[in-house]
């Protein structure tokens, strides 16, 4: 595999797909570029998944990452961006994507980002004593 930035993302077989499981992955050095000024936006991606059929491998996912630094784009749009590409390469069950822009002009930025597969329902949260 490369280490040079890419936009494939790659995936591997759940080794559970009978189970309802989260997969968090936290990406404190994720940027891009503002599309009006040009100057680097910082931010800080978390991504929560319920696989159904497969995983995305975590060396590609950094790789892909890694592609938008000299992108510009709007956060909003970098956001449903990330999320459509892992939904079209991971088919997840379900998937949540927050992307946490660091400050710029006093502004701070979250965005986030959901799809859920046609027909899939959550378990009920069990609260234990």
């Amino acid at each position: 595999m490369s280490t040079s930035a890419s936009k494939t993302l790659e995936t591997f077989d759940n080794p559970r797909p009978q189970h309802d499981f989260t997969i968090r992955i936290r990406i404190p050095e994720f940027t891009c570029l503002c599309p009006k000024t040009g100057q680097p936006d910082f931010a800080t991606v978390h991504l929560d998944y319920i696989p159904d059929q497969h995983c995305v491998e975590l060396k590609s996912l950094k790789l892909y990452i890694w592609s938008f630094r000299d992108q510009g784009a709007f956060h909003e749009a970098v956001c449903n961006e990330i999320l459509d590409d892992l939904v079209a390469a991971i088919s997840p069950r379900y998937l949540r994507l927050r992307t946490e822009f660091n400050v710029r002009g006093g502004i701070y930025t979250d965005v986030i980002a959901e799809y859920r597969q046609p027909g899939w329902q959550a378990a009920c949260r069990v609260e234990l004593p």
